[in-house]
């Protein structure tokens, strides 16, 4: 791939900018900035070589508007928003840009071209820039026409956030430092499967926790009540006669009354699991104690509501605290680590979630083949 780093001349150019914006929004504002701030490296660079920057990004399932995301840029950088993606106007307002100029355009997936992988739109979107930057890391697992297409028209490079993401990422995949220790949670259950299983092989011990632990549980004979579930055959009775595999021995579940802590074999079922118990968190300690190298991807509990984060926060801090180099993924973790502002105790926090996973699981992406 080649870097921003190696463009020069690029005074009066028009770049376009694949970003991945697509942040939690409520009562129309933006609740976290972690994404906005690892792309303001290129953002600035770009426009101090007198750029002309279009800023495009996808926003939930489409209909919804970007603007909120455009006033919290403006914290950080002087930014136009356009509430279309292409058009006249679009073309009007790219025309009469400003050298270092930056504009932020409508939600692209209010276009179905996006999805749809339409050449015709990505055709589009090339002919309002000279060049095209891919600084979206966490949607480069995707097909869409400014993923993958936009690299056919228009001369093609990665953003340093990008950059980093690989090149931190590679670190799991290219001799790894041991002990290795895997912690595993959240949901996406066909995603993290096919990771338990590759890494029970790369790593010295995967710990399982969040709705990825209820399958495990289930395929061991237990209860797991009215807890999230697929329904699906996973396979994991290889996977779990190995010795490297390290579930959690308790539990907080959610009653009638409250919460409860509970052993994983006394869940009843009209309960449901809410957490991983205290215990779990000591039972894994000393293995973040002496680990070289830990990769986290994915939160151990409920973390959206009150009290499901507590054990993922408690880990999160031992991990902070240990001599580990520690590489935390997945989107929702880093929504977690960004509210805690933890980001700088850790050797790297990848801003990607499915895209972070494919890559650990395949070693590339859709959007990395477009670049290269």
């Amino acid at each position: 791939m080649r870097s921003v780093k190696k463009l020069k001349n690029i005074r009066g150019k028009t770049i376009l900018i694949r970003v991945d914006f697509n942040l939690p929004i409520k009562n129309g504002k933006v609740e976290d900035n972690f994404r906005i701030i690892k792309v303001l490296p290129t953002i600035n660079f770009l426009k101090g070589k007198g750029a002309k920057l279009v800023l495009v990004s996808h926003l939930g399932k489409g209909a919804e508007s970007l603007a909120p995301v455009a006033k919290a840029m403006k914290k950080f950088v002087k930014v136009k928003f356009v509430p279309q993606v292409i058009g006249p106007k679009v073309k009007k307002v790219t025309r009469e840009m400003r050298n270092g100029e930056v504009i932020l355009l409508e939600n692209l997936r209010n276009n179905p071209g996006e999805q749809k992988g339409d050449k015709n739109f990505a055709k589009k979107l090339a002919s309002l820039a000279d060049i095209y930057v891919n600084e979206a890391f966490p949607v480069s697992h995707r097909h869409d026409a400014s993923i993958v297409l936009l690299p056919k028209f228009l001369p093609s490079y990665a953003g340093f956030q990008f950059e980093k993401e690989i090149k931190n990422l590679s670190r799991v995949l290219k001799n790894p430092e041991h002990p290795f220790l895997f912690i595993l949670g959240g949901t996406k259950f066909e995603n993290k499967i096919p990771l338990v299983r590759k890494y029970i092989q790369l790593a010295d011990y995967v710990f399982v926790g969040g709705a990825l632990l209820h399958n495990f549980l289930k395929a061991k004979g237990y209860e797991i009540g009215q807890s999230l579930y697929k329904k699906v055959d996973l396979d994991l009775k290889r996977i779990m006669k190995s010795k490297k595999l390290i579930l959690p021995g308790d539990v907080v579940v959610r009653t009638s009354t409250g919460l409860m802590k509970k052993k994983i074999n006394a869940i009843k079922k009209n309960e449901t699991i809410f957490d991983i118990g205290p215990g779990s968190v000591k039972k894994i300690a000393p293995f973040i104690k002496n680990a070289r190298l830990i990769l986290w991807g994915g939160p151990l509990g409920i973390y959206e509501e009150r009290g499901g984060d507590i054990s993922t926060t408690k880990i999160l801090k031992l991990v902070a605290g240990s001599r580990a180099q520690s590489i935390i993924a997945g989107g929702n973790t880093v929504v977690l680590v960004s509210r805690l502002k933890m980001e700088k105790k850790f050797s790297f926090v990848s801003t990607g979630g499915g895209a972070t996973l494919e890559f650990l699981a395949k070693g590339t992406l859709p959007g990395i083949k477009a670049l290269q």
